[in-house]
Formats: C-alpha cells, structure tokens, sequence
C-alpha cells in the first residue's frame, strides 16, 4: 500500500520507536529515521527507511529530514540520567529545537506528535483514574521534564498541527525492561512491591503505536492531549499468575518492603557515581514504583480518535514471550 506521505521518526531505533517505523511502512508512508551516528540500528537493519545522523540538535540535519514530510512523530526522550539536565537536555531542549525547525516547513507539516509520558500527569491519588483533565502533578524530575516538554508543545500550537500522546506502562517485543521481570520470574522468584495492593495501566507496543498513528491522523487529535492505554487496569499479581500460567511455571512470591527499595536504589544511585552510566533504580524511581496507582483513563481517546485497546494483556504477554525464546533471550 502506497500512499508516498512522509513519515519522520525520531527515536526511531528504540524500543516503541522501531514498532512505529513498522506500522508506518506496513501503512505505505516513506519513513525517515532521524538517528545518532552511535546509534544501535538493529531493529531497522533491512528496512525500506532512509536515515538521518544528524541527532535532534542540529538544525542543518533536521530540516533535510524534515523538507516535504507531512508528518513528525517524536518518539526520543531520556528516561534515565544523572542529573536534571539530563532530563532537560533529553526532553526539553531537543524538543524546542524540533519545534522550531518544524515551523519552517508549517505549511507542509500535517501533524507533528509529541510522544509524552503519563508520568506528566503523576500518580493515580485515590480509586479514579486519572484524566487528562486533572492537574498534573509529576513526583520525579523525569516527569516534571515530560511536563515541560508538553508546556514547550503548547506554546507552538497555534503555529502548525500538534498532538501529544501519554502512553502509561509499555510491554513487548524487544523491550528489555519486562524482560528482567520474567527472567527472574522463570528462575523462580515473583517479586512484587510493598504490602498493597498497586494497579497500573500496562499497554502492548502494538496498541502504543496504533494509537499514535490514529491520534496523528485524525482531525480531531489537533491540539489535543490524550491518554493511549489499556481500558483494563491491572494489578502486579494478576501479571504474576498470568506469567505463571504462560511458563507452566509456580513462582515464589516475594514482597519488598518500601523501605528496601528506598535502600537499594540509594545504594544503586551511590554506585552509579563511579559509573559513565545512570543507575536503572534510583531514588526517584524508587519513589515512581513504590505508588499504589498508575492508572489513567482512555475515554476521550476512545471518542474522539476511535482508538481502542485491541490486545489483552494475555495476549502481549505471550507474543512476548514468544519472541523472547524465539530470539533467544529467554
């Protein structure tokens, strides 16, 4: 299917990135992917896309990737750092810059989407989901800099089409970060945080991606915000017994107090001083996933762009899986 629109992706050879750049050419666009020249590009090697090494800062580069697109999709951002300006620099000030490279080609530009992060909102306080009418209250300097990079949005939203999309918990092929919890689930050990209940909202990679591309097609998603989720919530037991069921394997459960996450991630973030790399758990994460809930509601996605949840969490779960054996990660 030919549709000969241009697609321009960044972080395109990430984790939710590379599964965009799938659909996007499963769709017929022509797909740029803006890149770093360190760039690992394995889940884009053999693919029909043209690449851009000229990172998110360098105008130059930019506006030859942007020349005749009609749509950008800004996937990139940092998730871990050792300090605050790493998060800025990472979420903040790329995104200025695209921005403003971007309102040099407005009057081709369709739609520029902003992948956010629900972290912008901040956690679920009591049983109601949150919506992207509610006050955001970020508790990590990640999710105040995702924050601030919707803020940066809004102020070029009355120069050319912008949409920004929250995903909450993503899964999938290819993501490393689930993988560990079923590695060491398959070696025995079910761990789960603290003595209450938590509930989060978890989405498969392909629902991620298919609500991007409706939020950015459709007419309704300019200048709008929308949560891209599961319409399920789920608690970190019903994942624990579906992991078992799915391995044929019993688990035993173990409950980390509060405290000892605290612990860990200090110790963790004391250790990573001496590293060139963040630590994955530092205190602020600590403090992300001790939270009771993590869930927001998809209603207005649902009405307004037509998006819906198409694969239950069973499902992503075993496709996962799947793949995990299958390449032999697990």
């Amino acid at each position: 299917m030919e549709n000969n629109k241009i697609a321009v992706v960044t972080g395109a050879n990430g984790f939710v990135g590379s599964h965009l750049v799938d659909l996007l050419l499963e769709k017929g666009y022509v797909v740029r992917c803006i890149v770093r020249k360190s760039s690992d590009l394995k889940w884009l090697l053999g693919k029909k896309v043209e690449f851009f090494d000229c990172g998110l800062f360098d105008k130059e580069g930019l506006r030859k990737a942007f020349a005749g697109a009609s749509y950008i999709y800004h996937v990139a951002g940092v998730v871990k750092s050792k300090n605050p300006n790493g998060y800025y620099r990472g979420n903040v000030e790329n995104t200025q810059v695209l921005l403003e490279t971007a309102e040099e080609f407005k009057d081709t530009i369709e739609r520029f989407l902003i992948v956010s992060s629900q972290t912008a909102a901040g956690p679920t306080l009591g049983d109601v989901p949150i919506t992207e009418e509610d006050e955001c209250k970020p508790i990590t300097t990640y999710g105040r800099s995702k924050l601030e990079e919707e803020r940066i949005s809004h102020k070029f939203m009355n120069k050319f089409p912008i949409t920004i999309c929250r995903p909450p918990a993503v899964f999938g092929e290819r993501d490393t970060e689930i993988l560990i919890f079923f590695k060491t689930y398959n070696s025995g050990l079910f761990t789960t945080l603290g003595f209450d209940k938590k509930a989060l909202s978890l989405i498969h990679v392909s629902d991620l991606v298919n609500g991007f591309y409706l939020a950015a097609t459709s007419p309704n998603g300019i200048g709008e915000t929308y949560f891209i989720s599961s319409e399920k919530f789920y608690t970190w037991e019903e994942i624990g017994s579906l992991t078992g069921k799915l391995l044929n394997k019993k688990a035993l459960h173990v409950k980390v107090p509060h405290f000892l996450v605290y612990g860990i991630s200090a110790v963790t973030q004391l250790l990573s001083n001496f590293s060139s790399k963040p630590a994955t758990l530092n205190i602020e994460k600590a403090r992300d996933i001790t939270q009771a809930k993590w869930i927001c509601d998809t209603s207005k996605a649902i009405k307004e762009i037509g998006y819906h949840q198409n694969i239950p969490v069973e499902e992503g779960l075993r496709r996962t899986l799947e793949w995990y054996k299958s390449v032999g990660w697990l």
